[in-house]
């Protein structure tokens, strides 16, 4: 009885780790970005950023799959995410294009790096309270992967100029810090089923889009990622598209049913 009672705390111990260790990888990640991007390597710290964002779905959920969820994994996390997604690809989009400018590429660059900092923290405050179905502003991994992938997407495919690309990165960097602190709603996907007959055709849309990726990486991913961060802002536009029009629908069943 009494080894069965030391096994457990043990084993609830090493349950709690494996989120953690994860964590741990996802910081080393973007500690390895960095270094990458100190030296010149600029699409090995595209990848490393990459690998983080892997790293960070699989400590979320392994620790809703172990039930392992603690306050110290989730501050752990948000410090690694601010190393991982904020400061390395802040620091790459200097080193890659925002380095021809004297004090606006580095203002630039702090501007990505403290909204992240600040949709992190608004992210844990607004935990127990935000829709479980959305995100209120666009999440820094995504920020992040959006960045790496536009810096392997040039490298590959398509070999932007001297003269466009330090003002290109410059526009879209300032457009995802905007949208990571912005009250805009991103779907999280944490409906999404794949079992039954109602999601058969979520299942083959993902399997499509694994195969494209698969097949052409260095532009699926960045399209992704891209398409990801426009989706808030083009879903609110059509919803305010279309609220006038459900109104009129609403007032005309109003005078409907009064003169019924």
């Amino acid at each position: 009885m009494r080894a069965t009672i030391l096994k457990e705390p043990r084993r609830r111990r090493a349950v709690y780790l494996i989120p953690n260790l994860l964590t741990t990888g996802n910081l080393f990640s973007g500690l390895f970005a960095i270094l990458a991007v100190f030296k010149g390597h600029f699409i090995a710290a595209a990848v490393a950023i990459m690998v983080a964002l892997i790293f960070d779905m699989l400590d979320g959920k392994s620790a809703r799959w172990t039930n392992s969820t603690s306050q110290f994994g989730v501050e752990y996390d948000s410090l690694a995410d601010l190393v991982a997604f904020g400061v390395a690809p802040g620091l790459l989009m200097y080193g890659w294009a925002l380095s021809v400018y004297d004090m606006l590429g580095p203002s630039v660059m702090f501007a990505f790096v403290a909204c992240g900092a600040l949709r992190l923290a608004r992210f844990n405050v607004m935990t127990a309270t935000s829709e479980s179905k959305y995100f209120t502003g666009l999440p820094i991994p995504a920020a992040a992967s959006v960045v790496a992938t536009l810096v392997i997407f040039d490298r590959e495919v398509a070999q932007f100029g001297l003269t466009e690309k330090p003002v290109m990165v410059l526009v879209l960097t300032l457009a995802l810090a905007f949208l990571m602190v912005s009250t805009i709603k991103y779907r999280s996907f944490k409906d999404l089923k794949f079992s039954g007959r109602a999601h058969f055709d979520n299942l083959v849309l993902a399997i499509l889009v694994l195969m494209l990726v698969i097949a052409w990486p260095q532009v699926m991913l960045f399209v992704l990622f891209a398409c990801y961060a426009v989706s808030g802002p083009v879903e609110r536009v059509i919803l305010l598209l279309l609220k006038p029009f459900g109104k009129r629908q609403a007032e005309q069943q109003t005078v409907l049913g009064t003169k019924e």
